[in-house]
């Protein structure tokens, strides 16, 4: 049975199920699974709003700009995350996607008491990396109300920076604050207000659409293979090799032989089609 919501933000509502405690395991599952499948359909009614920020983010890249993420929590994890990603996946240099968490590298592992609280610190953290109007600042903040996030994002557009946002509530203060908002309203959490959950799982999805899009737009894809990534242990060396054995049609000795001559999949499919 759902419950009478009021005029409470929707990541704070009740959650759509009590007694948790009584359940199965079964149970347990089945109803979180359920609430799960709402979070695609809630991210595919903010497509247009998501392409105009890609967009944003691609033209900024073009110009030599890059990509800061700024959240708290969860929300700032899953931008350190997204970001540490983008170097391995992509062979792009570790200052082109940049993901700052409110009480720094620390809070990825420990909770920093009150550091999201902190209207100015997010600012300062950026100024560190000399963010500049070539760049795009994206808050995330399943609440769209975090002062961290919120005083970062603000001092930003008044410096003329482009500003984006991830949330998962309606008309939020952070949403106000930049020009490029998405809002992917979930609904409330399996267990009440656990943004962990199906908002921590929309910003993710969120955030993997950002980074791979911008950064296919950027020429980091070649086909769909990875041809730019880090081959940084052996599953990635033999991915190498399969895709130069694809894309050359030739054999496995052959492939590994020149993929460790020339050390990526895109500068030996530069080089032997050149030959």
């Amino acid at each position: 049975m759902k419950n009478n919501y009021g005029n409470k933000p929707t990541t704070e509502r009740s959650s759509n199920y009590d007694h948790l405690e009584k359940m199965s395991t079964q149970e347990l599952l089945t109803n979180i699974n359920n609430e799960d499948k709402s979070v695609p359909l809630a991210i595919e009614k903010q497509l247009p709003a998501i392409e105009k920020l890609i967009d944003v983010i691609v033209a900024r890249m073009q110009e030599g700009g890059r990509l800061f993420y700024i959240g708290a929590g969860t929300s700032g994890r899953l931008g350190v995350l997204d970001a540490s990603e983008c170097p391995p996946t992509f062979g792009v240099s570790e200052d082109w996607v940049i993901g700052l968490i409110a009480g720094g590298d620390h809070a990825l592992r420990h909770a920093v008491e009150n550091a999201e609280d902190d209207f100015d610190q997010a600012w300062k953290d950026l100024e560190k990396f000399h963010i500049s109007k070539k760049d795009v600042l994206v808050g995330i903040a399943a609440s769209g109300t975090t002062p961290y996030v919120i005083g970062g994002v603000k001092r930003a557009r008044e410096e003329g920076i482009a500003t984006g946002c991830i949330t998962c509530n309606d008309s939020s203060p952070l949403a106000a604050e930049v020009e490029f908002p998405v809002e992917v309203v979930v609904g409330p959490e399996f267990v009440t207000g656990s943004t962990r959950m199906k908002a921590g799982t929309a910003q993710k999805l969120v955030l993997n659409m950002i980074s791979t899009s911008s950064l296919i737009k950027m020429g980091r894809v070649k086909g769909n293979k990875m041809v730019d990534m880090q081959l940084s242990n052996k599953k990635l060396v033999e991915r190498g090799v399969l895709m130069v054995m694809e894309e050359l049609k030739i054999e496995r000795k052959k492939a590994t032989d020149l993929l460790a001559l020339h050390g990526s999949v895109r500068e030996v499919l530069r080089k032997f089609r050149k030959e």
